[in-house]
């Protein structure tokens, strides 16, 4: 009876809202009706075991989290969970003074389009950048959750995940279900330490939970992360790495590696202002939290009929387990040579996807004066003396990285001798390869890119450039490279030889 009284309740909070709505989205526990400038979620009454909106009470108090959860990250489009509400005659008004019919979550309506699952080819530099530092900057402001995280929070989903493909096995190929979930049960047994060890220093925080490109709003050149999870903690209080992970897989799946690279990168420079050294040796379990990611979507592709898809993620879930080369890469040269450019086309090719991580001194030393990576320092930042100390922090965090089993590409100067030595001397102490490159073009070239540069990290201008001209360097064995002429096919290629 009371399952019938709530279809029949559904059905008719359904009819009187669609007949006011211009359009409406359905998924399988919510229904949105776009009304004029408001977008108004009702949950559907259905239980899933992982989510409960089987009565009234409980889809009032997952509107009221979910209006809570998001207005975090998205105050401007969360704005309040209201009432529909019995009328004298029997009818349905919103917050009235009759018995209440259902509970829905108002919202700002917005653009579809803008969402970035509808346009993942449209991301550039800016956004990467933009969009890493937006969701570090939410992990350091998100309430610590020493209970999530660990092996208990990504075993759970790595459980549920096993059990839905096993039962998915005939469609998808027993053979490669169980090799992924026999694949995944070592990676955690080796990494739980690790993960646990996270948990405790504050690496658990209550996170989005579902942050893939659909979740992700453009509006103005900004990224607005919305539509967390609130239904079950077990999905929300984790790791963040592991949460950003879903972003970082669902654009490599879609073949923007480059901007998941990009994307990783800003996010480790932001974080590593909040963060301890275990945001670089946690890179260890990037794979296995990408694959975890691949894993749940191949269920719920399955589910929705599309095995073609499933089994794409599949065989994705079991290539991120797969072991990768270790490298370090230096890209050295006078400002204005194409360091940075070089570094960040080669990365994407090194390693483990999304690539290699990309250490600039530019940026260091900004976090070194915490201040935002855009904001000039003043001449004291730049002695020699604290020049020393950018270079140490260089090295120690590339050797952190290289130790969990990440490529490393180091974007610096390195005018001096000595400092290209320690470079090719940590790749030495850690047996991984190492290609040192040192990019060129002549002094006029070098001089119209610097005063041309704008929105970057590094503070240089034409009398930094200058002062390099008439400096020693020594001699240089590194692999040169013209950057006059178009000089990405050279980084690729540098990235396909060292894998």
């Amino acid at each position: 009876m009371i399952k019938d009284a709530e279809a029949a309740r559904e059905q008719e909070v359904a009819a009187w809202l669609g007949a006011k709505a211009d359009q409406t989205i359905e998924t399988s526990c919510a229904r949105v009706f776009l009304v004029g400038e408001s977008a108004f979620k009702v949950k559907r009454p259905v239980d899933f075991g992982f989510l409960d909106y089987s009565t009234l009470e409980l889809r009032r108090w997952s509107l009221q989290r979910e209006l809570s959860f998001n207005r975090a990250a998205a105050p401007d489009i969360y704005r309040a969970v209201r009432q529909l509400t019995r009328t004298a005659d029997g009818g349905i008004e919103i917050d009235g003074a009759g018995e209440v019919v259902e509970y829905l979550l108002e919202m700002r309506r917005f653009d579809g389009e803008s969402v970035l699952a509808s346009q993942p080819w449209a991301i550039d530099d800016a956004l990467e950048e933009s969009l890493g530092r937006t969701i570090a900057q939410f992990h350091a402001g998100a309430a610590l959750r020493p209970q999530g995280g660990g092996v208990s929070a990504l075993g759970y989903t790595i459980a549920s995940n096993a059990n839905l493909l096993r039962g998915l096995a005939p469609r998808l190929g027993a053979q490669a279900v169980e090799r992924l979930i026999e694949e995944t049960d070592l990676a955690l047994k080796r990494l739980g330490p690790q993960l646990d060890a996270r948990a405790g220093q504050g690496f658990a925080r209550h996170c989005h939970g579902d942050l893939h490109l659909g979740n992700i709003l453009i509006e103005e050149g900004k990224p607005i992360l919305f539509d967390c999870i609130e239904f079950n903690d077990a999905l929300s209080d984790i790791d963040v790495q592991y949460d950003l992970a879903f972003l970082l897989m669902d654009l490599d799946f879609r073949r923007r590696r480059d901007a998941a690279g990009r994307v990783l990168n800003a996010y480790l420079d932001e974080a590593a202002r909040t963060f301890g050294e275990g945001l670089w040796t946690g890179l260890a379990a990037l794979p296995l939290m990408l694959s975890v990611r691949a894993a749940v979507r191949t269920h719920v592709w399955a589910y929705t009929g599309d095995d073609e898809a499933a089994r794409a993620y599949l065989a994705t879930a079991i290539e991120h387990l797969a072991p990768k080369p270790v490298s370090l890469v230096a890209t050295g040269g006078l400002s204005g040579s194409g360091k940075s450019t070089f570094a960040r086309v080669c990365a994407p090719g090194l390693g483990a996807a999304p690539g290699a991580v990309v250490l600039r001194t530019d940026e260091i030393r900004k976090r070194l004066w915490n201040v935002p990576s855009l904001q000039r320092l003043p001449k004291e930042a730049y002695t020699s003396e604290v020049s020393d100390k950018v270079y140490d922090e260089l090295f120690r965090d590339a050797e952190l990285v290289l130790k969990a089993g990440r490529s490393v590409v180091v974007d610096a100067v390195f005018i001096k001798p000595e400092q290209r030595a320690r470079a090719e001397a940590l790749a030495k102490k850690l047996d991984v390869a190492f290609q040192g490159v040192w990019l060129e073009a002549p002094a006029d070239v070098l001089r119209a890119r610097v005063a041309a540069r704008v929105n970057d990290a590094s503070d240089a201008d034409v009398a930094v450039l200058e002062s390099q001209l008439v400096r020693e360097t020594g001699d240089i064995d590194w692999r040169r490279v013209d950057t006059v002429s178009a000089f990405e096919d050279e980084a690729r290629a540098l990235a396909e030889q060292m894998g």
